[in-house]
């Protein structure tokens, strides 16, 4: 399948019954397969007139304790940041997709990563978190999609999944039972009807009291706390005895492996970190790579939005550099090689 097919059909899998979204280049093919998909589960399907209402929609929809989703690219999520806040403000549970495309502005429709510091610093305002997932290959776009429902009900929380488009358009094989369903709370905050035998649930961001609000943050926080122990999640690649050790993230991660087979072949000892939460970012798996690694290279999509990341992860023990393309380049494995090889030279490792 097409990664955004992929997707589509775990959500569906998923029990994700509500699907409101808008078309965008590379993305559309998820509005596309709800489309046909949806009324044959007994689920919708919506496309709404814009995206601040389709992730309005979404909103209310999470708010009747049902499994919904929305989905977008790059300038279609800058548009629903305002509905996302309102969602962490009113602790819904619900999955928002990105498949990335190059900006700023309306940029392109090719793949990107510049979405980064957005989804893991300010998707939306105020003080908050969201958890974010990146996949690099269609199978993960089915298996954390699933995995996201389950988190944003676990956390009663938004959860993004940071794809991009080389990702969403490439087409794998997919097993869609390859993941196993996480034990669940129950929603006893769901607006659904109370038939008399519970007092009214009332889904709000609104808190005009200053200490209240305080305090709604702070148990948000300490939320965030229990999930920055709990569901990190890496991939290391011949880490065990590389001098550098490249992080990167989706698409990136899939060239930076062959970039690091290929500099492995010419005598430079490098390895993968790929972080699939983007946040909780694995600050704790890097900075024990510190202790071994002589550097680090962080490999993107983007003019580097990563980096600042990676230093704080390894509290600047080790250099860290930079190789990436921007405006929807792909760079070519060999071109990362060559970028190890030149840091072993100038490090002299």
């Amino acid at each position: 399948m097409k990664g955004n097919e992929a997707i589509a059909e775990a959500a569906i899998n998923a029990g994700c019954l509500y699907y409101f979204g808008y078309p965008i280049t590379p993305q559309t093919e998820i509005s596309e397969y709800m489309a046909k998909r949806m009324p044959k589960v007994g689920g919708l399907c919506l496309q709404a007139e814009s995206e601040i209402a389709a992730v309005n929609m979404l909103l209310g929809a999470s708010a009747s304790g049902t499994r919904a989703m929305t989905s977008s690219s790059s300038p279609g999520i800058s548009l629903k940041s305002e509905g996302i806040s309102y969602l962490v403000g009113s602790d819904l549970p619900a999955v928002v997709v990105n498949v990335q495309r190059g900006g700023p502005g309306l940029g392109g429709i090719q793949p990107s990563q510049a979405d980064y510091y957005q989804a893991t610093k300010a998707y939306g305002h105020g003080d908050m978190h969201l958890i974010v997932l990146a996949p690099s290959t269609v199978q993960e776009m089915a298996t954390l999609t699933g995995e996201a429902f389950d988190l944003a009900d676990i956390y009663r929380t938004p959860v993004i999944i940071l794809a991009d488009g080389a990702i969403g358009q490439m087409m794998e094989p997919v097993d869609f039972s390859e993941r196993k369903p996480r034990e669940l709370p129950e929603k006893t905050w769901a607006t659904c009807g109370h038939r008399g035998a519970r007092k009214h649930n009332i889904v709000n961001s609104l808190l005009m009291e200053p200490e209240e609000l305080e305090r709604s943050i702070r148990d948000r926080f300490e939320r965030y706390r229990k999930i920055e122990e709990n569901e990190v999640m890496c991939e290391k690649y011949m880490t065990d005895d590389a001098d550098i050790v490249v992080v990167a993230f989706g698409i990136a991660a899939r060239i930076a492996k062959t970039a690091a087979q290929i500099a492995r072949s010419r005598g430079v000892k490098a390895g993968v970190l790929r972080p699939i939460t983007l946040w909780p970012f694995p600050n704790k798996e890097i900075s024990a790579l510190a202790d071994t690694a002589k550097a680090f290279l962080s490999v993107e999509l983007s003019m580097g939005q990563m980096v600042t990341d990676v230093k704080l992860a390894c509290e600047c023990r080790r250099p860290v550099d930079f190789f990436g393309r921007t405006g929807g380049v792909i760079p070519a494995p060999a071109d990362v090689a060559e970028k190890l090889c030149a840091m072993s030279r100038e490090l002299s490792i």
